[in-house]
């Protein structure tokens, strides 16, 4: 934005009509209005005491002044623009719409009841909220409590991000910085996020979060640290394995989660399986049923984190695979979240020239994940790019459209992150004894697994080499989950036992898993454990 001098970014913001959230009135105290300045920087004053937990491109805008000086200032708060984040899930067993309704809000007359205790005396609605709480990205579905029916949705990057783009990340910025600051800026903005809802928040009694070990133990207040620790649990399963407790799943309030939901709400977060595969995992296995499922089920549902579980009713086993966040933009040259201005659809024409789909009606800026797998895939249909992620003629540089580019070093990247994701497939489905052919359904699941490109995906061995008619993308399985979860107290106890039968996979463990990674890393058709380890 073109800066005024003396005035704080914030100021400059409200002159121009752009929002940034804020609790606090400018005082720096809310940690609310972050913005990440992506030009400018040294027009910008020095760090304030308020700014003190804040490193590298990031600002509080109501902090920061423009100094004296001519130029211009660029910055967008944690809200960038549209970001496409999967909200639904498709082509699941069950959804929540078709299942008998058991949640425990309740009402008897007037009383407002949890689990059978009341909370409140009024005849008005009845809400609950479902939130899949992801390292980038954040859903949140409303829902009456009484019909199950859908009244509104939201979804946003998860603002945490000034801690870092990975769990590790985000556990080490925890312990440094005391004052809970992630856990009290995720609550700001999801504070935001509920007021804007078309009810009011009092009315709202209980919230469902779902997330991996990290997001969810953060929400909640909890101490991470041995999460990022070998051999990486969380607290709540520490102390169930001393006796403390009898789940790991974990139960606070609105008034204590800093929200403006009824004070009293009860606020659930599912159990986390073991170690990284947390609660977003249990709550997929409440979306596929895989409690009362026969045919042996994969679900992957891709991101920085990404959860793999194997099985059906009888056996399951779950991994964590520590991707990073190249298939989200992160780590690349020119990669970006799958905003207005992404890439996301890449083709190579008989001439050699790049023909590119962009999210929403604005000019390239960058490619998001489904166009980086879309780009390796065409490079490597076309020979310009080699199974090794070699590009070809000794190049180290591939130009698409008005200086968007790719380079060799960034396959170097997304072939780790690839590698990763692959190596967890090779040892949770060995260590189950069976072959990718045996697999019955392969879920993909998540708002990047949603887009993308089957064919691509298998030609860069992203995922196994099996026939359309086994894979289903199912977009945000976690989501739909969470909403079951809070629609459903038979369906909650469901999970919580079924979570106690899951078998932990710990991929460091395995004696094949640094070949399978090695073998990962190169872009070939991904076919059995068994075959690669013969």
């Amino acid at each position: 934005m073109q800066a005024t001098a003396g005035a704080s970014l914030f100021e400059n913001a409200e002159t121009l009509g752009v929002q940034i959230p804020t609790s606090c009135v400018k005082q720096g105290k809310c940690k609310e209005c972050l913005v990440e300045v992506t030009e400018g920087m040294e027009f910008l004053s020095v760090h304030t005491e308020f700014e003190e937990h804040l490193k590298g491109k990031f600002r509080l805008s109501c902090q920061c002044r423009i100094v004296a000086g001519t130029g211009e200032v660029r910055c967008h708060t944690m809200r960038r623009g549209h970001m496409r984040i999967e909200r639904h899930a498709l082509g699941l067993p069950v959804t929540h719409k078709e299942m008998k309704l058991d949640p425990a809000v309740t009402r008897d007359g007037d009383r407002i009841l949890i689990d059978g205790q009341e909370v409140e005396r009024s005849t008005g609605p009845i809400h609950g909220i479902a939130m899949d709480l992801g390292t980038t990205t954040i859903v949140l579905r409303l829902l009456d409590l009484e019909t199950g029916e859908l009244v509104a949705d939201s979804s946003f990057e998860n603002p945490q991000r000034f801690g870092g783009s990975d769990v590790m990340s985000r556990i080490s910025y925890d312990t440094e910085h005391r004052g809970k600051l992630l856990m009290r800026t995720l609550a700001g903005y999801l504070t935001h996020a509920i007021e804007a809802f078309p009810v009011d928040p009092k009315t709202i009694y209980e919230m469902v979060v779902v997330g991996n070990s990290t997001m969810r133990d953060l929400f909640f207040g909890l101490n991470v640290y041995s999460i990022g620790q070998n051999p990486y649990r969380s607290i709540t399963e520490i102390e169930m394995a001393e006796g403390k407790r009898s789940t790991t799943s974990l139960t606070s309030t609105g008034r204590r989660c800093l929200l403006p939901i009824h004070p009293k709400a009860r606020v659930y977060g599912l159990p986390i399986i073991s170690g990284h595969v947390g609660a977003d995992a249990a709550a997929c296995m409440l979306a596929v049923d895989l409690a009362n499922e026969d045919r042996l089920v994969v679900l992957m549902d891709i991101g920085t984190n990404t959860e793999l579980i194997c099985g059906n009713k009888h056996r399951i086993l779950a991994a964590s695979c520590p991707a990073g966040p190249a298939f989200e933009g992160g780590a690349i040259a020119c990669g970006m979240p799958a905003l207005d201005g992404a890439i996301e659809d890449v083709t190579l024409d008989e001439n050699g020239n790049f023909r590119v789909g962009i999210i929403g009606d604005a000019a390239p800026e960058g490619i998001c994940g489904s166009g980086l797998v879309d780009l390796m895939s065409e490079l490597m249909r076309t020979g310009r790019m080699n199974a090794m992620g070699r590009f070809e003629q000794d190049a180290r540089r591939i130009d698409l459209d008005r200086g968007i580019f790719f380079l060799e070093s960034d396959v170097n990247e997304l072939a780790q992150a690839k590698g990763a994701n692959v190596a967890g497939l090779h040892v949770v489905t060995s260590q189950y004894g069976v072959n990718f052919d045996d697999v019955d359904v392969f879920y993909l699941a998540g708002g990047f697994g949603r887009h993308l490109k089957i064919d691509a995906a298998r030609r860069i061995g992203l995922i196994p080499d099996l026939p359309d008619s086994k894979i289903v993308q199912v977009g945000n399985a976690a989501i739909e989950g969470a909403g079951i979860a809070l629609l459903s107290m038979s369906k909650r106890r469901e999970l919580e036992e079924i979570t106690r039968r899951v078998e932990h996979c710990r991929l460091e463990t395995h004696p094949d898993f640094f070949d399978f990674f090695v073998e990962g890393c190169q872009f070939k058709p991904v076919r059995s454990a068994q075959q690669v380890a013969g």
